[in-house]
């Protein structure tokens, strides 16, 4: 489980295709005897499972993820490139702070950016939800976008807004997105099982 707070920015070092899988190297700031083998770490909000560890130079951490087809498919990996960064996140922990939200880094589809408006350091960003995930949506409710824990602004349609505050983008890939980007999304559990419970009453 996670809370959709970012804790480091990730680069991609390396990708390998393991007939329709892949095997991903991703440098990381996170000290080295820090992680196990077998950890999970949510990238871009897709939890994956560590399968080696290695240090690169004085400073920083590289760890190797294999990604299935069917995860690569329902998220924005089929587009990751050399060079392209990602936002981390570690397993939470018992006694952790709660941040955010809950997160189980289970990604349910792909969602783009159509608008972004900067002003006074801040950004009001835009998202189109699929339409089988945007009624799962609400306003002031929770959604993780890319790994990040975010508050619904406004919904209209399949469309939704947040605003970033500047802490938000120095310490995310937030700072560089553009519209036109895709990005991974993960519904509030809470708003899926009142989605569901609603439906059990209403007989559907």
């Amino acid at each position: 489980m996670f809370t959709g707070i970012v804790t480091d920015i990730g680069e991609i070092i390396s990708l390998e295709d393991h007939g329709s899988a892949k095997r991903i190297a991703i440098a990381c700031g996170y000290p080295l005897d820090s992680i196990a083998i077998g950890a999970s770490i949510a990238n871009a909000g897709v939890c994956l499972t560590v399968t080696t560890l290695a240090a690169r130079g004085n400073k920083d951490t590289v760890f190797t993820i294999d990604a299935s087809s069917e995860t690569i498919e329902r998220t924005t990996m089929e587009t990751w490139r050399v060079g392209d960064r990602v936002n981390l996140e570690r397993a939470l922990r018992i006694g952790d702070e709660l941040g955010g939200h809950i997160v189980s880094g289970h990604v349910d589809g792909v969602a783009e950016i159509v608008s972004r408006k900067d002003q006074d350091g801040t950004s009001h960003f835009v998202f189109r939800a699929p339409t089988e995930l945007s009624k799962f949506i609400a306003q002031k409710g929770s959604v993780a976008l890319d790994g990040t824990s975010l508050t619904v602004n406004h919904v209209e349609g399949d469309d939704f807004s947040v605003m970033m505050i500047p802490h938000t983008l120095a310490v995310t890939t937030w700072g560089d997105a553009k519209v036109g980007d895709k990005v991974n999304i993960e519904i509030d559990t809470m708003a899926r099982y009142a989605a569901r419970l609603a439906d059990v009453a209403a007989g559907r």
